[in-house]
Formats: C-alpha cells, structure tokens, sequence
C-alpha cells in the first residue's frame, strides 16, 4: 500500500471510524457527518453498538485485518479514527483469519504484549505501516469534549477546591505509573484509585465503603484526567451518564474532568442527570486548577 502524501489527508477525503463499543462512535460519526466530510463506518464485530447501523458499517471481525485495509484502500481513506470500548483482548484464534492477518500476524502477536499505553502505540505502527494515519475523535469532533469552566452547578471552593485539586495530582501520578486515569478525593485524602476495572468500577467500591462505614464525612469529589503523555487519539478518557449515576450512589459531591482532554459522552444525557443528581461537573487543568484559578489555596 502507497504511503500517504499530505496533500491524501484531510477534509476534503472519507475519513473512517472504527467503533467499538458504547455511543461515542456514534456521535463521532454524527460529528462528522453533520460537518460534510464522508465517514466509512467499520463495525467491530462483537463490540459495536446498534447505533452504529445508521451509517451503514462494514461489519468485521478480529480476524480480518487483511479486509478492513483493503475495505479501507477501496474506500479511498487514509485517516481513521479508532474509538469505542473493547470487552476483552482478542485470543489468537480470532486473529488468525483471512490471508491479509496472516501476513501481518508477527506484528498483530507483538502489538498484544506489553501493558495499554504500549499496545496502543503497536496498534498506531501497525496502521501507520500501512500507509494510514491515526487521527483522534477529538481532532474530528471537538464539541464532544469538556470545556473549561462549570459545566453544571455552582463551581467548587474551600475544602472541595482542594480536594479536586489533589485528586488532580493523584491522577498525574497514576497516569505516570499507567494505572489509572481518576481517583476519588474526600476531606484532604485519596479514598480510591482507578485500576484496570474503570472508573465506574472504581466508585462502585466508593459506595460500598460507605455503605460499610469505612468513608466518613459527607461529599468527595471524582477527578478524571488523561494520562500525562497519554496519546489521545487511541485513548481518549470519557465520562457519561453511567459516570453520573455512580457518582451519586457513592455519595460524591461533584467531578472535575480535564478540560480539552476528556470526552463526555451523551452530553444532554450526562449533564442533565449531574443536574438531577445535585452533582457539580467541572472542566479544569491538568493541576485541578479552574479557570482563574491561582492554586494557592481555597477561594
């Protein structure tokens, strides 16, 4: 396959979507669609949300790598999103498909060792040798992402300011380790951190701590940020309405998301159930810090 020159990417050629599972490719999609640029919609077999039939997706599976570059050469596309969840890695008898896979598949084995951040970038490589580019949901669609500010309710301050803010400061050093992308914060201390099960996973256990008595004090406050270095055009950091409503069963106050680098999903949905929820959401820095915010201590 021909490398692509610069002048083969951009608006003016299809862009494809590769979509896994839940509702942000769907809204990716819409996002592109609704600013004129023609989508090619790939299905993950397994994985996709029904949503995504809309676009009328090639529908392949983890064996076919071969079909979705020759799919996406007939197509005319050099760029291509990838973004939605994946239940589960692929086992090798998935992967051991059509012709194409086979003549990939020292790299498809290599790209599946290592931890996330490091099969990401495999995966980028992969495409990348084949003479695509790799771009994120939020170069494509940058309503879709948090924006600095109050989103919904009143802005934090005193104690609750400083909780988010070192919720922030867990979360950098979570994502330098490549564990996590959030933590929990309530009255000055980290009562939990994001591991490999999710963050609503993360705050399930929240609200069973509560519920046993191990967390004392009302409120706490959810930060979720992407990873320092994180390459977002793989794994872009989203909240949604499931974000929501775990956060008021775990008795949170209120959660702050990185402002430009964190999707929320469903937005009507996400923000109208913070508001129904009495949770504030707030987009903010890296740091934790607000908008005007000094960080030298509560306002």
């Amino acid at each position: 396959m021909n490398e692509a020159s610069p002048a083969a990417s951009g608006e003016d050629t299809p862009l494809a979507v590769i979509c896994g599972g839940g509702r942000v490719p769907v809204e990716v999609l819409s996002a592109v669609r609704a600013g004129g640029r023609r989508v090619v919609a790939v299905a993950i077999r397994g994985e996709a949300d029904a949503g995504v039939e809309a676009f009328s997706p090639v529908h392949l599976g983890w064996g076919q790598i071969g079909k979705l570059a020759a799919h996406l050469e007939r197509e005319g596309v050099r760029d291509v999103v990838m973004i939605g969840s994946v239940s589960k890695r692929p086992e090798i008898r998935e992967i051991v498909g059509d012709l194409g896979t086979m003549r990939r598949l020292p790299k498809i084995l290599a790209s599946l060792a290592g931890g996330d951040d490091s099969i990401l970038k495999k995966i980028i490589r992969l495409f990348e040798d084949e003479g695509f580019r790799i771009v994120g949901a939020h170069e494509v669609a940058p309503a879709l992402l948090a924006s600095p500010g109050s989103l919904v309710g009143a802005a934090p301050r005193g104690n609750v300011l400083q909780d988010l803010r070192l919720a922030a400061r867990a979360v950098s050093e979570l994502g330098r380790l490549d564990i996590g992308q959030a933590a929990v914060c309530l009255g000055g201390r980290i009562i939990a951190v994001e591991g490999a099960e999710g963050t609503d996973a993360m705050l399930e256990r929240c609200r069973d701590l509560r519920a046993r008595g191990r967390v004392k004090g009302k409120g706490g406050v959810l930060v979720k940020c992407a990873k320092p270095g994180q390459d977002l055009r793989v794994d872009l950091p989203t909240i949604g309405p499931d974000t929501i409503d775990r956060a008021a069963e775990a008795g949170l106050a209120g959660i702050g998301i990185e402002a430009g680098r964190v999707l929320i999903a469903d937005r009507q949905r996400t923000e109208a159930g913070a508001m129904r929820q009495g949770l504030f959401l707030v987009g903010v820095g890296q740091s934790g810090q607000l908008a005007g915010d000094d960080e030298k201590g509560p306002a």
